[in-house]
């Protein structure tokens, strides 16, 4: 009986765990509903969560996208012009690096927020999704960190 080279068995070895993906990257894709935010300004930090709203975040390998709307609809449809709009939606491209989480806002409904990069810091707790970071736009003139806690959503079993 021929017996197979160590070395053989080394590189096979090898080869077999470098196609693995890296087991310590965050686990950061799947749907996720706001549960709380909450904005600091200066010295003060209040909370921006609103209850009568619904949103969601949805990332997969290199895209996120978020769609918020509210629970009970307005009739008024000028209401879509102001900043309680009934709804608004944004995503783009993002990068996961440890904990930095980077969005590149490509699309929103307001299209000043569009083409700027907004960093956070990411950590998951169970099935909790936790984001801090800055949100600054000069132009119009924002400059504050926010912190937004999300809860993955299951997977609704299929009849």
């Amino acid at each position: 009986m021929k017996r197979t080279p160590t070395y053989v068995v080394f590189l096979f070895t090898s080869l077999l765990f470098s196609c693995n993906p890296k087991s310590d990257q965050l686990p950061i894709e799947g749907t996720w509903e706001l549960v709380s935010a909450t904005t600091i300004q200066g010295d003060t930090s209040f909370s921006t969560f609103d209850a009568g709203r619904s949103m969601i975040k949805i990332l997969n390998k290199s895209h996120f996208a978020f769609l918020n709307h509210a629970l009970k609809a307005k009739k008024d449809s000028t209401a879509a012009a102001s900043t309680a709009a009934p709804y608004s939606a944004g995503g783009g491209t993002y990068t996961l690096v440890d904990s930095t989480y980077t969005e590149n806002l490509n699309y929103y409904s307001d299209p000043a927020w569009e083409n700027h990069s907004f960093e956070f810091v990411v950590k998951i707790q169970n099935d909790t999704l936790i984001q801090k970071g800055v949100e600054k736009i000069e132009e119009l003139g924002i400059d504050r960190i926010i912190v937004e806690k999300y809860k993955r959503v299951k997977a609704e079993p299929k009849p």
